[in-house]
């Protein structure tokens, strides 16, 4: 499973398969939103966590369809499905893999962003705290999705289209989180939620996701 967990990285890292990708996308994102509501800081501020977590999200997308395809395509995933290695473990390693060359550099940099939207600074320690406990859901959900997909010829449309309603609690809580945060109220309930939905899919989307590869390769 390391052995695994290092391939895949190299090759996230080596082919673009989503590190650098999804840090352009996000940065792409962050600039862009003044131009389209305006320079007004005071709007700035109010958007900046949605915006934030929008981008962070939609970054997540751009890699998901490679997380199996590639080794469909190249005859690997009919190998690591024979191999003694458990498929549910299989597909955590690929989640892991994803959230370390996306979810986390994406959670790193959101502070760094934040600056450019005007977030508050009380706001700073939250949208990294809420991403760390996020973004694991969003790689764990998007594994699902892509081995859901996996073997479909052009499936990133339809890949994308399966996994952005199941983003969209992981989006209302996460954000939440730091807006209550900013505004000076109590935000345990929506880091609870958030915090349950990460633990949730953890512990049942792996087993079906191994469900929907053994369906798909039959």
């Amino acid at each position: 499973m390391r052995a695994l967990l290092f391939r895949d990285l190299a090759l996230a890292v080596k082919a673009g398969g989503g590190f650098g990708l999804s840090l352009a996308f996000f940065l792409i994102v962050v600039v862009l939103v003044p131009f389209g509501v305006g320079p007004d800081t005071g709007v700035l501020r109010e958007v900046a966590t949605g915006v934030l977590w929008v981008g962070a999200l939609l970054a997540c997308l751009l890699s998901l369809d490679r997380i199996f395809q590639l080794d469909y395509e190249d005859g690997s995933l009919d190998l690591l499905v024979t191999s003694p290695l458990p498929l549910e473990g299989l597909v955590a390693v690929k989640a892991l893999a994803h959230w370390l060359t996306t979810g986390l550099p994406l959670t790193l940099v959101a502070p760094i962003l934040g600056v450019l939207l005007n977030l508050d600074p009380s706001g700073f320690g939250w949208i990294v705290a809420s991403l760390a406990l996020g973004t694991p859901a969003l790689s764990m959900i998007g594994t699902f999705g892509a081995a859901l997909t996996v073997g479909l010829k052009r499936g990133g449309l339809l890949l994308s289209l399966l996994v952005l309603p199941l983003y969209v609690p992981t989006l209302i809580f996460g954000a939440e989180t730091v807006r209550r945060a900013v505004d000076g109220f109590d935000n345990t309930t929506p880091l609870l939620m958030l915090s349950g939905i990460t633990l949730g899919t953890l512990a049942i989307l792996p087993f079906a996701a191994a469900a929907a590869i053994r369906i798909n390769l039959r």
